[in-house]
């Protein structure tokens, strides 16, 4: 398989077919890849915006410094699998099965978790602004390095879990739980009296507090 080349679907399953499992610099650019069996693929700088992965199992794949943006993984099967360094702008994970998957430094702005399986998920070092991450579960976990401003959390669960460099500005927090989380290493931006209802049973610095007094102008000393 030589880096750099364009496949189509026939080309791509007749390799993995063959036995080959690492496609390097390959040209997927909206294919049509859904319903297929790729699992334990690795795909390493390889270009797909728009490619459609709907239904594919995807297990235990890898996937390095890859270009994905609007790439569809609805319903998709990504246990175990690792995104390193991809570039995911609204990528679409709905309904996928991400058990046990990581992003770690990627770029997945106004992507969209809504109904996805997701036991043991990890971000780390993440942009997801404006992602939709409605009732994800991040209890007892250390987030580190993630924006999450304008993000959907919606009932998300934070409870009990740990903010390292994190952005939380303008996120929807509608019944999110917070309860026993520690928000200082979290910008929460501009909080009102009545947004920090939200963040009931949490940590917070004294910095953040001394915000959240001044937005009801009131004078900290």
């Amino acid at each position: 398989m030589n880096p750099g080349q364009r496949l189509d679907r026939d080309s791509l399953r007749a390799a993995f077919d063959e036995g080959t499992r690492h496609f390097v610099e390959c040209d997927l650019e909206s294919l049509d890849l859904s319903r297929m069996d790729l699992a334990g693929a690795t795909f390493e700088g390889c270009s797909l915006p728009g490619t459609d992965f709907t239904g594919t199992d995807l297990t235990e794949t890898r996937w390095l410094r890859c270009r994905a943006q609007r790439a569809r993984f609805t319903a998709a099967k990504l246990g175990e699998a690792r995104f390193e360094t991809c570039d995911l702008t609204a990528a679409d994970f709905t309904a996928a099965r991400l058990g046990e998957a990581g992003f770690s430094g990627c770029r997945l702005s106004g992507a969209n978790f809504f109904d996805a399986a997701h036991l043991d998920l990890a971000f780390h070092q993440c942009l997801l602004i404006g992602a939709n991450l409605r009732a994800l579960i991040f209890r007892k976990l250390t987030l580190e390095g993630l924006d999450l401003s304008e993000a959907d959390l919606a009932g998300a669960d934070f409870r009990d879990a740990v903010f390292v460099n994190c952005r939380m500005r303008e996120a929807s927090l509608s019944d999110a739980k917070f309860a026993g989380a520690d928000l200082r290493g979290c910008d929460l931006g501009a909080v009102t009296l009545s947004d920090a209802a939200r963040f009931r049973g949490a940590t917070i610095s004294r910095d953040q507090a001394s915000e959240i007094l001044r937005a009801v102008g009131l004078k900290v000393r």
